[in-house]
């Protein structure tokens, strides 16, 4: 393990599993993989000592919303962000994948998805929360420093609404795309390059289309027009990344840019 490369007493095994006990059930010790660097943070962030986590969920952490219909490129976009210093990119599947159903949140989620059931909008939000509490408190999402780049949340006004107490919006990166045959075409080629034929369906893809415009467009109303950009999803991930930036840049330099400058002296 990575851990094991650097200078210093061990990781306690006791030390992992008070991670596996973390709000919600987040990053247990199955998850430790898939977060790199996560055992060189344990080390220096021990979860008994919160470096900012509770402080900050004490406050609204400053967010940026990527936006737009299935095939728009927002998961795309998302993780690029995600690479550059100054943004951190959490997607709400990414919150899905590292619950441990073996927790009260991850016993809730189970007996609804189990039924084929929507998850309750309240359950969604508690988890979303309890996820991002937990890369605070191991310093992995950093407030003071960087953007959070949101995909997949908030789906509709309801969690929108739940979500205000927690961040405070700056921008929302609307990806827009007139060309429906396009965003067809590459829905459809993502479906079966991730072995997902159903998906690839032309009724299926509609259909989701019909819940975006019905439950998830709605949501840019609920927020100012002021915070929202509209960036063209059609053209390569860097194209559309340089449109992308052409909106948060100037965001995040005016939250940061005075700390970063003085940092670098």
């Amino acid at each position: 393990m990575r851990g094991s490369d650097s200078a210093g007493p061990p990781v306690q095994p006791a030390r992992i599993g008070r991670l596996g006990h973390a709000p919600g059930g987040f990053l247990g010790a199955e998850a430790l993989c898939f977060v790199p660097d996560l055992i060189v943070r344990v080390r220096v962030f021990p979860p008994e000592i919160s470096v900012e986590g509770d402080a900050a969920m004490a406050e609204r952490v400053p967010a940026a919303l990527l936006f737009g219909a299935p095939g728009a490129g927002k998961g795309t976009q998302g993780k690029i962000l995600g690479q550059i210093p100054g943004f951190y990119h959490l997607s709400c599947g990414e919150v899905f994948r590292t619950l441990d159903i073996h927790s009260d949140l991850g016993r809730t989620f189970y007996e609804y998805s189990s039924k084929g059931e929507l998850v309750p909008d309240d359950v969604t939000v508690a988890m979303w929360r309890e996820n991002l509490h937990a890369q605070m408190t191991l310093s992995i999402y950093k407030p003071h420093a960087e953007i959070l780049v949101l995909d997949g949340i908030p789906r509709n006004v309801k969690q929108a609404e739940l979500l205000q107490d927690h961040i405070d919006v700056k921008a929302i990166v609307h990806l827009v795309c007139r060309d429906m045959s396009a965003m067809l075409m590459r829905l459809r080629k993502r479906a079966l390059r991730e072995n997902r034929a159903d998906d690839a369906r032309e009724d299926v893809i509609r259909r989701r289309w019909e819940v975006y415009e019905h439950e998830t467009r709605p949501v840019l109303d609920f927020y100012s027009s002021d915070l929202i950009h509209e960036v063209d999803a059609i053209g390569t991930p860097v194209q559309v990344l340089i449109h992308t930036l052409e909106s948060l840049a100037p965001i995040h330099d005016e939250l940061f840019g005075q700390q970063e400058m003085s940092e670098a002296m």
